[in-house]
């Protein structure tokens, strides 16, 4: 269970978990229980926000919990090009935050390209959040098009995403918030 500020709590009366559950399988009844056929979301106000705090620079941590949220509406509402450029742009957030943390000294030793961080394409970071441990092999998964996403942004395309490469892209950030959390 996880207590009212969203951690995981060490201990919880039998009760408290008795009803948990019991809100869980009522919401369960209920989405299975729709006659339309359409997509079951179960939205509960009671869900704490995904929380970063992972994140060094403090300033970042509400603007990405408000972007996880709203990358993960804009799913449920099938706007996918909104959501796939959501996960992207949160995972770039979090990984230059890492990056610059770890400092351009010990990046340069690892061979990063020369330059400040917010210079280097979104594929350099990931490249070199790899190569220097911060990360692992999770973004090989990463549809092009999410790789590519800020090109299309600066430029003012309109893209097709699929569902397929909008769930990916947000599996992906999942992955990743892990790397970079591994205490959670």
């Amino acid at each position: 269970m996880r207590s009212a500020n969203g951690n995981a709590t060490e201990g919880a009366a039998p009760q408290a978990i008795v009803q948990r559950l019991l809100e869980v399988l009522t919401q369960a009844v209920t989405a299975l229980s729709r006659e339309d056929g359409g997509p079951v979301i179960i939205a509960s106000e009671n869900v704490p926000p995904r929380r970063f705090e992972f994140v060094h620079n403090a300033e970042l941590r509400q603007v990405l919990e408000q972007a996880y949220t709203d990358g993960r509406l804009a799913m449920e509402e099938g706007d996918y090009d909104l959501a796939m450029r959501t996960s992207c742009g949160i995972l770039e957030a979090i990984v230059t935050d890492a990056l610059e943390h770890k400092g351009l000294g010990e990046l340069a030793e690892s061979g990063a390209p020369a330059g400040k961080i917010a210079d280097w394409s979104f594929d350099a970071r990931l490249g070199v959040a790899e190569k220097v441990g911060l990360i692992r092999g999770g973004c090989a998964r990463l549809p092009a098009i999410a790789r590519a996403y800020r090109d299309h942004t600066e430029s003012g395309q309109t893209l097709t995403v699929s569902e397929r490469d909008a769930r990916l892209a947000g599996q992906v950030l999942n992955v990743i918030m892990r790397d970079l959390n591994p205490g959670r």
